[in-house]
This record gives C-alpha cells, structure tokens and sequence, in this order.
C-alpha cells in the first residue's frame, strides 16, 4: 500500500510518499480502505518530532479517515466488508489502508459524500468531550469558541447551538467571520480588528460567559478568565501563541472557576467508544437531517500532503483540509 512518510528532521521537504505491507486487523478491530483522510493539527506536531503516537499505535499520521470496512478481526460483528464508514484513528490515517478499534467507527451519515465525512471524527469528538463531556454545556449558556472557522471551531459553534447556547466565536478575516455565522454563531468577532474581551462585554454586560473553548493561550489567557462568571469554565485545547504564561488565580478562587485541558489521542479505547456512541445517538440523525453539516475546505491528492500541511501551518483554511488517498 502507498502511505506518507517524513525524515528526521520533520520538515515539509521531508514529507514523501513511500509504500508498505497492508496491516492486519487484530482481534477487536476493523481494516478500513482509505479514500480520504482529515488533516488535523496534531499531524503537524507529530511531522516535527513534538506529539509522538502511543506505543501501540501507527506511526503514519493521520488521525482520522472514511471510506470502506475491507476486513474484520475476531470478534467483529458491529460492522461488514464493504460498509461506507469513517472513524477516529491512533494513527495511520495517511495511507491506503489503516486498521481501528471497531468501536471508534461510525456510519457515514446518509446522502454525505465520503471526503466530508473524513473531516467529521477527529473534530467532532474534540467537540463533544470538551463542550458536553467536561464544559458541561446546558441550554442558556454563553459560550466563546476561539478560532471558530477552524474544524474543531465550525464543529463547536454547531455543537453548542445544539445545546440550546448562545454562541460567540473569533477569528481573523472577513471570510472566516461568514463561515462562523453560517455554522451558527450568533456574535463574530474579528481579533486583528477589536479587542474580544470587550466586544463581549458589550454585548453581556456585566453577565459573563459559562465557557470559552481556547485554541490560543498565551497573553489571551487572562481575558479568558476574566470573561467567566461564577462557576466558569475554561477549556483548553490548544495554544496559538504560546502554552507558558503567568496567571493571576485570585479569579480561579473567587469565582470558582474550572480550568480543564485535554487531548484526544491520550484518551482510552473505552472512552473514545463512550463518544463514539453518544455521536453516533446524539448527534448523526442531525447530520442525516442537514442540521449539522461539515465544511470542506479543500481537498488535495496525498502526493500534494506537504501542501497540505504548508496551508494549515498558514491557518489559510476555513473548515477542514482533506487528503484523497484514492479516486
């Protein structure tokens, strides 16, 4: 099978094409024929030697893909060769051929087209565990979605609509504010042109916000935690410009505020599953139903997978880059 490598160094210029033995499915998982896989930030990481896979994982990146169940391990019975699927992958994705734990595969939603549908696992579950599993989200609450024409962003905004909240989101350019409107965002802020901490309070008053989901960190951290009321929770999943800075805690304190971080790779085989099914009952018939939907930004042939990586390095998208592993 053809899949993606990089040299040491984890350069662009690194990233090439290279072939291998077709994996086997072991006991409990399923062998999926790639015809599209999702580029998420973490394959960057991983490319510069920062985010290595756990042990038991494939080394190739890729952390999500759809296309078809092509075998099944012992004990498989969820899912049949020739099944139209995508799932959340440890690793592997970048290549014709990847195996998974059966239960981290969903269905594609009816009438989605499979390179859609490699953009919905890595975001969706990022989405969901933050917003539902740890942010606690509950009809009525404000929410702030950081970087909201990001994937993870155009899948946050839906998702807290969902949830019954009001939604606001930032991001950099005209283009990326429509795209945060179009999923739902009921207030856009553009943060090279206003300060996002006081456009809110402009907007709120003296309320403030039950959760920001923050992909930035750095100095914004403060305003973050600022902009919680009482009860307040800070989730971070990501750190723009820069995961090292001095906090002020007395709010923490004084407000009992709640500040969370996580990853999605760390997380058990278990876990993963429990998201899976929620999905899967939650929210997929409102994917079937066209009220959730994702955004594709591009799709490129997996020879142009450091083009790929250059256009997400420049943060030039809008929704989700996808590779086309096979026509």
């Amino acid at each position: 099978m053809k899949q993606v490598e990089y040299g040491p160094d984890g350069s662009l210029e690194s990233l090439r094409i290279g072939t291998a033995e077709v994996p086997v499915p072991k006991a409990g998982e399923v062998l999926i024929e790639v015809h599209y896989a999702g580029v998420n930030g973490p394959d960057l990481i991983q490319r510069r030697g920062l985010y290595p896979p756990p042990p038991d994982a494939s080394p190739i990146l890729g952390l999500e893909v759809s296309g078809l169940v092509s075998a099944v391990g012992e004990g498989v019975s969820e899912w049949s060769v020739g099944d139209k699927v995508c799932a959340l992958v440890p690793g592997g994705g970048y290549a014709e051929f990847c195996t998974v734990p059966a239960g981290h595969v969903l269905p594609l939603p009816p009438g989605m087209h499979l390179a859609d549908a490699a953009g919905l696992p890595e975001v969706w579950f990022t989405a969901w565990a933050n917003l539902v599993g740890m942010g606690r989200i509950r009809t009525g609450d404000h929410v702030l979605i950081h970087g909201g024409a990001g994937g993870v962003g155009c899948a946050a905004i839906q998702l807290a609509r969902h949830c019954g909240a009001r939604v606001f989101a930032t991001d950099t350019s005209a283009e990326k504010l429509e795209i945060c409107r179009e999923m739902g965002a009921d207030v856009v802020i553009n943060v090279r042109e206003q300060d996002f901490s006081e456009a809110i309070k402009a907007e709120i008053g003296k309320r403030g916000l039950d959760i920001v989901l923050d992909i930035i960190g750095g100095p914004s951290l403060h305003k973050n935690l600022h902009l919680l009321r009482r009860e307040g929770r800070l989730l971070v999943i990501a750190f723009s410009q820069g995961a090292k800075v001095e906090i002020d805690m007395m709010p923490v304190l004084t407000r009992r505020l709640t500040i969370a971080g996580s990853t999605l790779r760390a997380r058990s085989d278990a876990e993963k599953m429990d998201i899976r099914d929620e999905l899967l009952h939650q929210l997929w018939p409102s994917f079937a139903l066209g009220n959730l939907r994702t955004h594709t930004h591009a799709v490129l042939p997996l020879e142009r997978v450091a083009d790929a990586h250059r256009m997400m390095e420049a943060a030039e998208h809008v929704g989700k880059i996808i590779l086309e592993v096979r026509k």
